[in-house]
């Protein structure tokens, strides 16, 4: 058995993704422009009206990765993708509930998101649990979300639906 002298003894780890490379991608998932500024508030589930939280895992089921959108980012960018218009993503952001349809879309939206993990080097994710706004998380996810970890905090708005928060959490 050869060992290789160049490879490193550390694990991989799962790149954190850089704005820029959120915003390309939700604008060419959406087709529409979407404006990103660091520096956003942390986004908290157990905040009023929730959030989305999903679970980015190895193909050993480690989680390595979560993305949690509050649910106005949930129901803008989901709105967008699945075509619905600006007034429905305008309600549902304002009164904080989330139909099928837009949870639907939103598990999509995080599919595609996991591609911002997948880089060479790195271990591969993929998207594992969805949890919907104002559920109870499993205490291995929720011990997560508010911690300071390598994370990317947005403001985002999603041309002609709206604002919303969303972080960006590697593990």
């Amino acid at each position: 058995m050869s060992t290789n002298p160049f490879a490193s003894s550390q694990p991989a780890i799962t790149p954190l993704p850089k704005a820029q490379e959120v915003r390309e991608l939700l604008e060419n998932l959406v087709g529409r422009n979407i404006e990103l500024l660091t520096g956003g508030p942390m986004v908290d589930p157990a905040g009023p009206g929730g959030a989305v939280v999903a679970e980015f895992v190895s193909d050993s089921f480690a989680l390595n990765a979560l993305v949690v959108m509050d649910v106005p980012a949930a129901a803008h960018i989901s709105a967008a993708l699945a075509l619905i218009p600006a007034a429905v993503s305008a309600e549902a952001a304002q009164q904080g509930e989330l139909t099928d349809l837009f949870l639907e879309a939103t598990h999509e939206v995080c599919n595609v998101i996991s591609a911002l993990f997948n880089k060479e080097g790195a271990p591969h994710l993929r998207l594992g649990t969805v949890h919907p706004p104002q559920t109870e998380l499993p205490n291995d996810i929720s011990s997560w979300v508010m911690a300071y970890v390598a994370r990317l905090d947005l403001e985002l708005e999603v041309t002609g639906y709206g604002q919303g928060n969303l972080s960006i959490l590697v593990l």
